[in-house]
């Protein structure tokens, strides 16, 4: 599979550009003739910078407004051409993308525009060289890879053929099964890009909020899989219009568009194995069955406060690493890990963050196979730097610097807690409160990185992605988004910060980084688990008495009902499916908070309640000089 990527998606200078796309892993780039215009070096002397950085030019575009004019603008036009194709043979490329025009003044015709074609068509051959004609979602004319299809199709010329951009069709809803009928050979290249479901101008829409194919919510599979019935076999290339893409790392954009044409290659290999897209083997996306632990990063002073809240939460010290200073706290199904080692990974984590929770297991089929599916999908491995200091767990470095490991139920990796492990004896810890699993991991990110993280795991773990919410603080808003899978065996809450005056924003900034903000624990029994909790000293998040009176009545419970919420600072809320119980604990460090919940039925997170509980932590907050509004 030969993937490619216009400089337009990037962020920088063309030297910059090209380095982010060679270094990604990219075959080609397609020159943006604006990057090109305003670059101060020759067209040969770009052409070769592209070359040595072991890259080929798969297309130089755009050519606008070509088609369908009235003289003198039509004979100006094949001025025009020849000038780019002049350009083109130093550049060393033989295609250039036409779009369809917008102008005002141009004239509609299958026919007048097929002749013009196919005299574009004779110049280009002259030349070597090739024309790829493509339907802009708003063209004013031709707006329909179809009808583009029959322009070309008219023109019958073997130097004009055809570009399919997924936006375009995807935007307008058309048919993606009308592709599978093209000739392959008169499909010159393919240009890839996914959006958020938005309900606006579709140039404006297009210009500013394309992403990365798996990011967005339009079907680029399903029209990847009738572009493959052709028998395509030539580039995908992105083409991505994003304000916040040009605003941020070309690096990490690159990576991100190698990732997801990989990830869209398996996709449509796995649904057609006889695909003519030669895509690299991977192993399928990982089923994961559980969080098998989390791991702390901290030093033994601190310590001291973590593990003291852990008492209080109900765990129980179970075990100490045999070689490390490492120790394991249990309850119910949910393992927490100390790591307080003075050197190795971890403690270097805690240098740069202070006490987090650095590092997350997952439970899945073939731990082995998980990680060479991330590390495919361009993911960094991570190793332990001594591998003789017990079971080498796969791993890859995850969100903000961290760690996910992988865990199956192999011979190794299947009996850890006992290989690694050493039994403690005499009860360290508090009293049980009924705390069973993991819910759901909260990681807080920076807002830009949201995509990215997002494709990351839908990418390599069998999950889906639940739509985005805003979570209001008064400070600002806070962009939230979920993976999940259909068991509920993983739940990973994204919450995305644009400033650091909310509270996701003030721990992104105190941690220098994103990282988990919050772990969720469930019970079967948010009263008996409450009451539990304040014998062993917890003193829960203290919630509004106003709170209590606005869900009684938005609710209809009974007064009863709500005086018990009301004792423990409860949250409440309810969907279609059921009821949701929140209690949250007052912050840890810089903002690591835990919370415990109760689901009966309820498929979401609690959304509606997270002003009230962010108004709570700022309450709670304020004293010690937490950014006011």
């Amino acid at each position: 599979m030969k993937t490619s990527i216009a400089t337009v998606s990037l962020s920088g200078e063309l030297p910059e550009k090209l380095a982010a796309i060679a270094a990604a892993g990219f075959d080609g780039v397609e020159i943006f003739e604006n990057d090109f215009l305003a670059f101060d070096e020759s067209p040969r002397q770009v052409g070769r910078m592209v070359r040595d950085h072991g890259l080929e030019i798969t297309l130089f575009q755009p050519f606008r407004d070509f088609e369908g004019m009235p003289e003198p603008q039509r004979t100006r036009n094949f001025d025009r051409a020849e000038r780019k194709f002049d350009v083109m043979q130093e550049l060393g490329t033989d295609l250039v993308l036409v779009c369809s025009n917008v102008s005002p003044v141009s004239i509609g015709g299958l026919d007048r525009a097929a002749a013009d074609f196919r005299e574009l068509g004779e110049r280009a051959a002259k030349r070597n060289l090739r024309v790829g004609y493509e339907a802009l979602a708003w063209g004013k004319h031709i707006h329909d890879h179809r009808d583009a299809w029959e322009i070309v199709r008219r023109a019958d010329h073997p130097s004009v053929g055809l570009i399919l951009d997924s936006f375009h069709t995807l935007a307008r809803k058309i048919d993606v099964n009308s592709i599978r009928s093209i000739p392959r050979e008169k499909i010159f290249i393919v240009q890839l890009a996914d959006a958020p479901l938005i309900d606006m101008d579709l140039l404006y829409w297009s210009r500013h909020f394309r992403n990365m194919p798996g990011e967005g919510d339009l079907p680029v599979a399903e029209f990847m899989s009738a572009v493959s019935a052709t028998g395509y076999d030539g580039y995908l290339s992105l083409e991505i219009f994003n304000d916040q893409f040009r605003g941020g790392s070309a690096r990490a954009i690159a990576v991100d568009g190698h990732r997801s044409l990989v990830y869209l290659g398996d996709q449509i290999k796995r649904l057609n194995p006889e695909t003519s897209l030669s895509v690299p083997a991977m192993p399928a996306r990982a089923d994961v069955s559980g969080v098998a632990f989390v791991e702390f990063a901290t030093e033994e002073q601190e310590a001291t406060e973590l593990t003291e809240l852990l008492r209080i939460l109900g765990f129980q010290k179970v075990a100490r690493h045999f070689s490390k200073n490492v120790d394991l706290y249990r309850q119910g199904d949910i393992n927490l890990v100390i790591n307080m080692e003075q050197e190795g990974f971890a403690n270097s984590s805690f240098l740069l963050h202070g006490t987090t929770a650095y590092a997350i297991g997952l439970k899945v089929g073939d731990a082995k196979a998980a990680a060479a599916r991330a590390v495919a999908l361009g993911a960094e491995a991570f190793e332990q730097a001594d591998p003789h200091a017990g079971l080498q767990m796969p791993a890859i470095r995850g969100a903000g610097g961290g760690l996910i490991y992988f865990l199956d139920d192999g011979p190794d990796l299947g009996r850890v807690w006992d290989v690694e492990f050493t039994p403690v004896g005499g009860g360290e810890g508090g009293q049980a409160a009924g705390l069973l699993r993991i819910d759901h991991v909260a990681q807080t990110v920076r807002y830009e990185e949201m995509l990215t993280w997002l494709l990351f795991y839908a990418s390599i773990l069998n999950v889906r992605k639940t739509p985005m919410v805003d979570i209001i603080d008064p400070a600002g808003v806070v962009r939230s988004q979920v993976v999940e899978n259909d068991a509920g065996a993983l739940r990973i809450t994204l919450n995305g910060a644009e400033n650091r005056k909310t509270l996701a924003g003030h721990f992104i900034a105190e941690n220098f980084g994103s990282s988990v903000q919050h772990l969720a624990f469930a019970t079967d029994d948010i009263f008996a688990t409450a009451e539990a909790l304040k014998a062993n000293g917890f003193k829960p998040l203290p919630i509004s008495p106003n709170y209590y009176d606005d869900v009684e009545a938005r609710f209809g419970l009974s007064p009863e009902v709500t005086e018990k919420l009301k004792l423990y600072n409860i949250l409440y809320d309810r969907d279609e499916a059921g009821e949701y119980f929140q209690l949250y604990s007052p912050t840890y460090g810089e903002g690591f908070f835990f919370e415990i919940v109760e689901r009966r039925g309820y498929k979401g997170y609690g959304a509606p309640n997270a002003i009230f509980r962010i108004a709570a932590l700022r309450r709670y907050l304020r004293p010690e000089g937490v950014p006011k509004d």
